[in-house]
């Protein structure tokens, strides 16, 4: 994983350095007892399975880190892990990381503040925090507008600096969200006392990307078909997809234009641009034209000129074009004769 930056250096936005984490656990559908049991939220319940960690640049949504080599005792730690692999990679730990509130702990929360790593997350909801949140007015509340579209867009947010957690050894940033679609409060704590109240709100809510990568590489690849109960194996597995997912990541950025699919030839791909849909062209008059010609794909055939009439001649029938199927009865009588 460390060579993937090192070689393909477009899959992190310069000079950012925030990331997404989050765990997933890949089901296991046998019976084997050495597998420890894990959430797995397409089930909503705790099965035998391994359990995997992944990390998302937020600037180019592509994955640079997995890990399926985890444990019930070791995963708490995965993030710190993590930190310490961006390190001997780039130089410096990250700059912001954005998870889920079960991602780690408020201790392992309290060791990346010690090391100057910024991160963003959500908190419980316990019956005393949603008896204080419960107490607020209207008034205590400010309302901001997102540069999103669709709805939710303009939530309203109240902030408390100075915030006391149970385990976390110094001070938190506080917001409590409502107005984002969702019955009770989001809230959501920082130890950056920098980043705006609009920033912060914007990053975690790209954190739900990495759920998509998830998604790609699980039916892409087939990251979910478990083929060993072995964790190392897996992890061998998990790595092999976030590889490919890179690879693919880097030759859509060098496609010309980067369109999601080539143009259809290299000689007009610089020049090349999705054809408008239209209603099709009305039928060409049968007179001379200095126009250029119409495409054969777009332009519809000619109707067949009017028989003359059994009673005499007419107009159609003075005519010195001669008549298609005619000459199509013709030639299929004298390729007979031969």
């Amino acid at each position: 994983m460390a060579g993937l930056l090192l070689t393909i250096p477009d899959l992190t936005a310069a000079g950012e350095a925030i990331f997404d984490l989050d765990f997933h656990a890949v089901m296991h559908w046998g019976h084997d007892p050495a597998l420890e049991k894990h959430y797995v939220p397409t089930r909503s319940q705790r099965s035998r399975s391994v359990l995997t960690f992944f990390a998302q640049d937020t600037g180019t949504h592509n994955l640079v880190y997995a890990n399926a080599d985890l444990t019930k005792a070791s995963q708490n730690r995965e993030v710190i892990a993590f930190c310490d692999h961006w390190k001997a990679v780039s130089g410096s730990d990250p700059k912001m990381l954005i998870m889920d509130q079960k991602v780690t702990t408020q201790a392992i929360l309290g060791e990346l503040d010690a090391r100057g790593v910024k991160f963003a997350t959500l908190r419980m909801r316990s019956p005393a925090l949603m008896k204080q949140i419960n107490a607020l007015t209207s008034k205590d509340f400010k309302q901001i507008t997102l540069d999103r579209t669709g709805r939710h867009t303009k939530p309203r947010v109240h902030e408390t600096t100075a915030v006391k957690l149970t385990s976390y050894p110094g001070t938190v940033r506080q917001l409590v969200i409502t107005v984002l679609g969702r019955d009770a409060p989001t809230v959501l704590i920082t130890n950056d006392t920098q980043i705006t109240t609009k920033a912060l709100i914007t990053h975690y809510a790209r954190r739900m990307t990495i759920e998509q990568r998830l998604a790609e590489i699980i039916q892409a690849f087939c990251a979910d078909a478990l083929s060993s109960a072995v964790n190392l194996k897996v992890d061998l597995d998990v790595v092999l997809c976030v590889l490919a997912q890179a690879l693919t990541a880097a030759f859509r950025l060098r496609l010309p234009g980067n369109y999601p699919t080539p143009p259809p030839t290299p000689a007009s791909a610089a020049s090349w641009t999705p054809p408008a849909r239209s209603s099709p062209p009305a039928p060409a008059a049968p007179s001379r034209s200095t126009a250029a010609p119409t495409h054969p794909s777009s332009a519809r055939p000619a109707s067949p000129p009017t028989p003359p009439s059994p009673g005499g001649t007419d107009a159609s029938s003075t005519s010195n074009s001669p008549d298609p199927r005619v000459l199509r009865v013709s030639f299929v009588i004298s390729t007979r004769r031969r």
